[in-house]
């Protein structure tokens, strides 16, 4: 009995001294990412998003057509719990839009229905303190919610690592890409 003890104990000691080492390497690569910001550009130069959308949304498969044409590598994660996914990315209720974007490789948060040119805009140069950009609403003209010749303005807003948002720029009703 005192020899199964022993090796119970062995065994839980290497178990606990492995997992000690397994969080080591993790957190110092996460230490060593940390003050990056990874836009998700893939090898070949595309950004790589993973959109997540409601698997009945017409208008979001719309969208990521719209970014797919823009040059977008565009992976879709279909679900029924959007509000789950909004409140894992820190999208406010009244910031909400049908569908949400992150790079591949994640650091940022794209939410609605913004035009390519925008996303690829912020990419290029993201202010220091962004988490993303997001579009509320479902704005009639924008990428994937085309109805007939309506094109209404919009503001694409710049969310900030606080929570606040600010106008980082705005959609002329006669601009769609």
């Amino acid at each position: 009995m005192d020899f199964l003890l022993q090796l119970i104990g062995r065994m839980l000691f290497v178990a606990v001294i492995s997992l000690a080492i397994f969080l080591a390497g993790c957190s110092s690569e996460a230490e060593k990412n940390a003050g990056e910001k990874n836009t998700g550009e893939t090898n070949a130069g595309a950004v790589q998003l993973v959109v997540y959308k409601d698997p009945q949304c017409g208008c979001c498969a719309k969208w990521v057509d719209h970014m797919r044409t823009a040059g977008f590598d565009v992976i879709t994660r279909e679900t029924g719990d959007m509000a789950e996914v909004k409140n894992r990315f820190g999208i406010r209720p009244q910031h909400r839009s049908c569908h949400t974007a992150v790079p591949a490789t994640g650091g940022f948060v794209f939410e609605g229905h913004m035009p390519s040119s925008v996303i690829r805009q912020f990419l290029a140069a993201p202010p220091g303190n962004a988490r993303g950009l997001i579009v509320p609403g479902m704005p009639a003209g924008s990428p994937g919610m085309e109805v007939g010749g309506r094109r209404d303005a919009y503001d694409v807003l710049l969310l900030k690592i606080n929570g606040d948002v600010e106008v980082f720029s705005r959609v002329d009703g006669s601009v769609g890409t």
